[in-house]
């Protein structure tokens, strides 16, 4: 059975979902900030229009590289000699797209690092297995000096429908450009918490990318692992599966599975359920890491969950409801905090990225998310008040087609230190106005 083009299908009725919710007239930019209540740093992110920016805090466009990521990733100083201001960008693309390439790494020829001024340090895909790094989603430089990704691998897995699959392995690539370790999604597919059932339909699916991985990071030091917990080894990685639903912990060392979320869960719990209280439905889940030693809830999982049709059987997209971000006791499996709309005084539907986006936690306890379907990324404070909020200016093509989108797929915070000394930032508050007073000027 040839490969079906599920992931063009998906593309087509995500531009359906964006033309019915986004107004066709919006403002750009920063639209609110409280320097009091807001965590005042730089965000970087990669564009609609394959450029990646870092911004401050009014939104000024700080600094400029001509290439997109998959994500487009900071590389910390600690790990880089005290360099700063350094990303992982795609460098380029097949030269023969591949029609099955949206969401995933097909098209991805070269990736590599780009320091402050654009300049190449570091280049990696024609030592790849089949000459193209295949990269997606997510990756990161590590303390030794090698750099972990994520990339796509397409074969026939033994006992699928499909004649072609597209899986998910992740790379761990020396400076000189070997791969040091390596692990295959598809040679674990029993310790990710399927049914029987449920793998028979992940073996029969017309699905080509069947797991879509979107994330994966190690879990860094961490209190789980200090108090005797080696399922948190700090060399641990932390993936998760958007259209399985589920997040899983790979011990570094032997490659299984030893901690998993999902794909089974309960009914959602009503929006004003109180916490804590046991993790209900996830669906279509991105961006799931452990937030940090020393910061608000450490140790704890953060997760943007779309609340986007997947998993095996297939879920529906939620018609009024929205988004959430999810706090996560990993012991307890127990939400813990979470973010919806409602916490802003909004109605469910006002927060609604039914695929991409990010949530991470702040040193100052607020959470920084990234509405990607929209291009909004804001700052909320735990009780869910909004003290900082930019929608991206940059648009570009969106799949295919005329349409234009200034979609976002992830954004992440940056400490002011990790910029060159002397680069410039603003803190200038920024009151919104009152929405029903809100208009465009009628031409004279």
């Amino acid at each position: 059975m040839k490969l079906q083009l599920h992931s063009l299908a998906l593309a087509a009725s995500l531009l359906a979902s964006i033309a019915q919710a986004a107004p066709s007239v919006y403002p750009t930019g920063v639209t609110r900030y409280d320097p009091q209540k807001a965590w005042n740093g730089y965000v970087l992110f990669g564009a609609a229009d394959e450029k990646t920016y870092l911004i401050d805090a009014n939104g000024n466009e700080i600094r400029r590289w001509e290439h997109v990521g998959s994500p487009s990733g900071l590389i910390d100083p600690a790990v880089n000699g005290g360099q700063r201001g350094h990303v992982l960008v795609r460098l380029e693309k097949r030269k023969e797209l591949d029609p099955r390439g949206f969401g995933n790494g097909l098209n991805t020829h070269a990736i590599g690092e780009l320091d402050w001024n654009g300049k190449l340090v570091w280049k990696w895909g024609e030592q790849a297995p089949g000459g193209s790094a295949l990269q997606h989603h997510d990756w990161q430089r590590l303390a030794n000096g090698n750099t972990l990704l994520l990339a796509n691998k397409l074969h026939r897995i033994e006992g699928f429908k499909l004649d072609e699959t597209i899986d998910d392995v992740i790379y761990e690539v020396d400076p000189d450009g070997r791969i040091v370790w390596q692990w295959l999604a598809s040679e674990h597919l029993e310790e990710f918490g399927f049914t029987a059932e449920q793998l028979e339909l992940v073996r029969n699916t017309d699905k080509a990318d069947y797991l879509h991985f979107n994330d994966l990071k190690t879990l860094g030091p961490n209190k789980w692992y200090e108090q005797g917990d080696q399922r948190f080894h700090p060399d641990n990685l932390i993936v998760d599966s958007r259209e399985a639903n589920f997040v899983a912990i790979i011990d570094k060392r032997t490659g299984k599975v030893v901690w998993n979320l999902g794909p089974n869960y309960p009914a959602l719990a009503p929006v004003n359920a109180s916490l804590p209280r046991p993790v209900d439905q996830l669906a279509g889940l991105h961006d799931a890491n452990l937030i940090p030693r020393g910061y608000p809830g450490e140790g704890n999982i953060l997760i943007f969950d779309n609340q986007g049709g997947s998993g095996y059987p297939a879920l529906p997209a939620s018609i009024i409801g929205g988004s959430r971000v999810v706090e996560i006791d990993p012991l307890s499996k127990q939400i813990v905090w979470q973010y919806n709309a409602t916490n802003s005084a909004q109605p469910l539907w006002q927060f609604n990225s039914t695929f991409i986006s990010s949530a991470r936690r702040l040193p100052n306890g607020n959470t920084l998310i990234d509405e990607g379907m929209f291009g909004r990324i804001f700052q909320v404070t735990p009780a869910g008040e909004i003290v900082w909020e930019y929608v991206s200016p940059y648009f570009g093509k969106f799949s295919h087609g005329n349409a234009t989108s200034n979609w976002l797929y992830r954004a992440q915070p940056v400490p002011y230190d990790w910029v060159p000394a002397g680069t410039p930032r603003s803190e200038k508050a920024v009151t919104p106005p009152a929405l029903s007073d809100f208009r465009v000027p009628t031409n004279h």
